[in-house]
């Protein structure tokens, strides 16, 4: 049987393609209503077709991922888009949004835009940050849509890999894949409205062809609240937080106030920077204070 990804979801339409890159428009089998298993943008399905236009999913293999919204599975990567100015760099948000991704299983790239309408001293304390995230082991980019600064770091990471853009709105990401792949013709400040949707057509999920990989057309994470990660993940969230607490003395530590943990004493040090430690904390808390849902 042909096997091929699920790019683009459509009123019950699911457009597969197969290895020969050709596109098949499928229906989803009844079993998966029954099963409860909603193929999702991304998949990897087995599927029958007598032609193009005439074919069945068969089976969805299992997944790495999945978020919700964009409804899409199998993400490898997150391009987290985050503006130097207008709206201001924000390291809060920029954490809440990586502790959502590594929480998902995605690796997150850090794209830090607009760099060419900032001052020579904010654009220091932009590198200062970069700086602090590299460390962590992230991957940052400076990038300007109008001296095209970064962006030829930014296609090759595309290559072969599925990605979502995420980032607070007006921060460039419609700018950035306008410039990736110009005959989208995104508008600046709704991503959604691509590919000849109007307002009141029907919202569906795409993977575009950008560079050499898949790109979701749909911005990821538009709820950033954290409904199912559980406090013992978070600290897996923060890369240099998870190294460092494998010595604290308890076993289970929340690094919030056990005596003996080696995690505040690397604060301490300076060895992990206060502002993220800060956001753990503050995440710790929401995560404490969440109402149970039933």
């Amino acid at each position: 049987m042909p096997e091929g990804k699920i790019i683009k979801a459509l009123s019950g339409f699911y457009y597969v393609k197969n290895e020969d890159g050709e596109l098949i428009q499928c229906r989803g089998r009844g079993v998966f209503r029954k099963n409860k298993v909603t193929p999702l943008v991304g998949d990897n399905v087995v599927y029958q077709a007598e032609n193009e236009t005439d074919g069945y999913i068969l089976e969805v293999f299992d997944r790495k991922n999945e978020l919700i919204r964009p409804p899409i599975a199998n993400v490898d990567q997150a391009i987290l888009v985050f503006s130097a100015i207008k709206p201001d760099f924000s390291p809060l948000l920029l954490d809440r949004f990586l502790v959502l991704v590594e929480s998902n299983d995605i690796k997150p790239i850090i794209c830090i835009s607009k760099t060419d309408l900032i001052s020579e001293e904010t654009f220091k304390e932009i590198e200062e940050y970069a700086g602090h995230y590299r460390k962590v082991g992230y991957q940052v980019l400076l990038t300007s849509t109008k001296d095209m600064e970064g962006l030829d770091q930014l296609i090759p990471l595309l290559e072969n890999q599925i990605s979502v853009f995420a980032g607070q709105s007006g921060v460039g990401k419609s700018s950035l894949l306008n410039i990736l792949r110009p005959d989208l013709e995104l508008k600046t400040n709704e991503i959604s409205t691509s590919l000849g949707r109007g307002k009141h057509t029907t919202r569906h999920v795409e993977l575009i062809e950008v560079g050499n990989g898949l790109v979701a057309d749909t911005p990821g994470f538009s709820s950033l609240e954290f409904l199912t990660l559980e406090l013992d993940e978070l600290s897996y969230c923060f890369p240099e937080i998870y190294e460092v607490g494998s010595n604290c003395k308890f076993r289970g530590c929340t690094h919030i106030s056990e005596p003996k943990c080696a995690v505040r004493q690397a604060v301490q040090d300076g060895e992990i920077m206060q502002f993220r430690y800060d956001h753990y904390v503050s995440f710790h808390e929401e995560i404490k204070e969440r109402k149970p849902r039933y």
